[in-house]
């Protein structure tokens, strides 16, 4: 695909279209407006209920990449591109897993997440440097988000990422995105035309940061960073990630305050470590230990410990 001479595409566009129940917004009362764009919200999620399937496949990529020690990349310009960075910025506290596990890039660099540079999305070839100047590799997946699907920057980075065999996967709101051309995955999600004609901040923005929600926070729940519905490998680095964290221990194995405060310091502040040891009643040491054994999954350690403990009482047998 030359993407070196890329054509109109935004003239046929649906995020580029008119929207007919907003033809008149300008002469509606504040009540009238807020009440139209909220009823055009309302269809987001079931245009990103649409591609769940395309989504849990993407998912299950990116796990084995994780697996494999390689990393997810999101790349887009403008909304596109600070919703990615966004989500990005947001997984080692919340997941506590390292930074650059999951990254973020934006056309135009950190600049460009405060004031726009649009122009920066013109250029296939910037894209290919951005991932070059992370050292992308074939282990690496890297989700292209544009709403309109035909952003060069965008199109350059997930073409070098197919010439170096890694899996890609696109989010866009056209059918027609350019984008899929050049994805494994490809995320269509339909949200029509928006209430302001080209405002892709807003349906489009919103649908992407749904899915970009689904990716990661799946991904690191099957990764093992999730015990039952709790966040139990969050980073405490503030005092409200602390007592966030003892709470989850007491949520998690039922213990007092003075159990999950006691667990909690002597795991060197580890909540996943801390409910294996008084689920099991063992030390940091042997929880630790196990989790390394069980991929960091609580389910998977206990299952290793309660092994460990049958095969002793076989052999005391």
């Amino acid at each position: 695909m030359d993407i070196s001479r890329i054509d109109d595409a935004l003239e046929h566009a649906v995020t580029e279209s008119r929207n007919i129940k907003s033809m008149n917004i300008d002469s509606l009362s504040e009540a009238e407006i807020l009440r139209l764009i909220n009823d055009e919200d309302k269809t987001v999620p079931f245009a990103v209920e649409k591609a769940l399937d395309s989504i849990a496949l993407a998912v299950q990529d990116i796990v084995a990449a994780f697996r494999d020690g390689g990393r997810l990349v999101y790349i887009g310009a403008g909304t596109s591109g600070r919703l990615g960075v966004l989500d990005a910025s947001e997984c080692p506290p919340t997941f506590g897993v390292p930074y650059g596990m999951v990254i973020g890039i934006i056309a135009g660099g950190d600049d460009a997440l405060r004031k726009s540079i649009e122009g920066a999305e013109d250029n296939p070839e910037e894209g290919r440097k951005a991932l070059e100047a992370i050292h992308f590799s074939s282990n690496d997946v890297l989700i292209g988000i544009t709403a309109s699907g035909s952003a060069p920057y965008v199109l350059g980075a997930l073409q070098y990422a197919r010439e170096i065999g890694a899996k890609t996967g696109a989010i866009s709101c056209n059918r027609e995105s350019k984008t899929f051309l050049l994805a494994d995955h490809k995320i269509l999600v339909e949200v029509g035309p928006e209430v302001i004609t080209g405002s892709t901040r807003m349906k489009a923005g919103t649908a992407q940061k749904l899915v970009l929600n689904m990716l990661t926070t799946a991904s690191m729940i099957r990764f093992g960073k999730v015990y039952g519905n709790l966040m139990v490998d969050l980073t405490p680095v503030n005092r409200k990630l602390v007592e966030r964290s003892k709470r989850l221990i007491r949520q998690a194995t039922g213990c007092s305050r003075d159990e999950a405060e006691q667990a909690f310091l002597a795991s060197g502040k580890k909540p996943k470590v801390a409910i294996l040891m008084i689920l099991l009643e063992i030390g940091a040491d042997h929880a630790q230990s196990l989790l390394a054994r069980g991929s960091g999954r609580i389910s998977d350690a206990m299952r290793l410990f309660n092994a460990e403990k049958a095969e002793k009482a076989a052999q005391g047998g």
